[in-house]
């Protein structure tokens, strides 16, 4: 048990090129008491990465942005954030450049709302 008032939950960072999935994704994260940074595209990402505020975890679909996601996404190994990088297909190339910058995993589309959740709760709760 800490001592003190209860430290405020890290945000959760969703970053893709589909506003419309971002809306739904952070709207389901929301809902399950998460406050949510999103971001569609790489200079709203930046924007997000240059704040102080602390991000707990980054969903980052890699659709739809260049070869410099990656460095993105080594900042924010840089920044101790756990990532999952969301992926539009299956591929061993994807899941090797992804663990090589940082992510703790690769999600594969289409989501499950509910794997999704469950997923956030268990890197964000443990």
């Amino acid at each position: 048990m800490r001592d003190g008032p209860p430290r405020p939950s890290p945000a959760i960072l969703v970053a893709g090129g589909n506003r419309r999935n971002l809306e739904l994704l952070g709207r389901s994260l929301e809902a399950d008491g998460w406050r949510v940074l999103t971001a569609a595209c790489m200079e709203e990402l930046d924007r997000a990465l240059s704040v102080p505020e602390e991000i707990g975890l980054a969903l980052v679909d890699i659709a739809g942005f260049g070869r410099d996601i990656w460095e993105r996404c080594e900042s924010l190994r840089a920044r101790g954030v756990m990532l999952l990088v969301i992926s539009p297909r299956r591929s061993q190339a994807i899941q090797q450049e992804s663990l090589a910058h940082g992510a703790r995993g690769v999600l594969v589309k289409p989501l499950s709302v509910r794997e999704v959740m469950t997923l956030v709760r268990g890197l964000l709760r443990e």
